[in-house]
């Protein structure tokens, strides 16, 4: 018994109903379920209540379809007739498409496939030349296999589903999984999926910052998989792929000039901070964007000068040695803008970013508040999107862009 007073099965079968008891009993004969949910209409109600007086030992529940042609009803019966099934604890479930219209048939399998349910059809070795109806005594039971099994669709969908949150580490691990438990893959499959992996944790790296891990991972498996996504017409893994590929000579770019604050770590930062937006992470998303104001700076310096702000060596051996021993007491972004505005002034630079920055600081402090007050910052508020929205304006308002979003599924 289950916690609602169901008895418990070991198999519960899920039938259509049609006109003729034959093709059920056969499915009953082949699987001998321990209780049977029919889908029946007015016109085949008949039939449902026969099976039930046929045999005793099946515990039958029948549900009422009103409309026999509606494919949406149907739909909605079969999802209701599984639940029933669930309910029960039984150890298989197997649903018979033989019997009623063909949207009832419709509607069990697009209700039941990729649901661990077993397909059954009773077809026949002899059918009437006329009508084309198995004939009575010849019936016979098959087993179908689930096309959404054989093409892999539940872990397709939950592959998706975390690349698209951006989860690539879950994602990755996904398919790893599916080439662990599916020894049907075929070898070109097989191929794909550990490709497809290789390149998924590229981007796991990547969005880490771990740029040359990242380029590593994607250029040893893209090119395989992108030729196979090719090979096989799959249009939206070849728009994808092909996506990922025009942005490595982005990341390259990132890799040699690594540990360097130039303006296109800037714009990866940027994006990596409205990804974490999209997926309402607010707080880490402010985060993001006040090292970004911070990186902004730095980059301009580096971008006009090839002064690394952190590294006295890279700077002038005119400036005076004050300057050099503030790099050792950098606590934020404040003193990072009053470094950089003096080395302007040491350099006669004017009209610089960090200099409009530090000469706006009023009109940023109540943005940068919103950021002090964070969790994850100084405070205890968390962050709104709002917030987010407000503090992300900065940079559109210094013509600071993010880098191109990452394509989606």
């Amino acid at each position: 018994m289950d916690q609602e007073g169901n008895k418990t099965a070991d198999v519960v079968l899920i039938a259509s109903v049609g006109r003729t008891q034959e093709p059920l009993e056969a499915s009953l004969a082949e699987h001998t379920p321990n209780a049977a949910i029919l889908i029946a209409s007015e016109d085949t109600m008949g039939t449902a209540a026969q099976l039930r007086e046929s045999y005793p030992e099946v515990s039958f529940r029948t549900l009422l379809l009103n409309d026999p042609e509606n494919l949406t009803e149907s739909f909605r019966l079969a999802r209701k007739a599984l639940s029933m099934a669930k309910k029960l604890e039984a150890k298989a479930i197997v649903a018979d498409i033989t019997g009623g219209t063909k949207p009832m048939t419709a509607g069990l399998v697009l209700a039941l496939s990729g649901l661990g349910v077993v397909f059954s059809y009773v077809g026949g070795t002899r059918r009437d030349p006329a009508t084309g109806r198995v004939l009575s005594g010849s019936e016979r039971a098959r087993v179908l296999e689930d096309p959404t099994v054989r093409f892999h669709e539940a872990e397709w969908k939950a592959f998706r589903q975390s690349w698209n949150a951006w989860r690539m580490d879950a994602a990755a691990e996904v398919l790893g999984r599916l080439l662990e438990n599916n020894p049907a893959l075929s070898p070109s499959e097989q191929k794909f999926f550990r490709h497809l992996q290789g390149v998924t944790l590229g981007m796991a790296s990547w969005d880490r910052f771990h740029h040359t891990e990242a380029l590593m991972s994607i250029e040893g498996n893209l090119p395989v998989a992108l030729a196979i996504a090719e090979a096989w017409h799959h249009g939206n893994k070849v728009r994808v792929l092909k996506a990922i590929e025009a942005e490595l000579p982005r990341l390259k770019r990132l890799v040699k000039k690594e540990g360097r604050p130039t303006m296109e770590l800037l714009a990866d930062l940027l994006a990596n901070a409205d990804r974490r937006s999209e997926l309402g992470q607010y707080d880490d998303a402010l985060a993001r964007l006040y090292r970004a104001l911070e990186l902004a700076a730095e980059a301009d310096l580096y971008h006009r000068t090839g002064i690394v702000l952190r590294d006295p060596q890279t700077w002038p051996k005119s400036l005076v040695p004050l300057l050099r021993e503030r790099t050792e007491r950098l606590l934020g972004l404040q003193s990072a803008l009053d470094l950089i505005f003096d080395l302007d002034v040491q350099l006669g630079n004017q009209g610089t970013l960090a200099q409009r920055l530090r000469a706006e600081k009023e009109q940023l402090g109540s943005t940068l508040q919103k950021r002090h007050r964070s969790i994850l910052a100084h405070g205890t508020e968390p962050v709104s999107e709002e917030d987010y929205r407000s503090f992300r304006a900065l940079f559109r308002a210094y013509d600071l862009a993010p880098a191109a979003p990452w394509p989606r599924w």
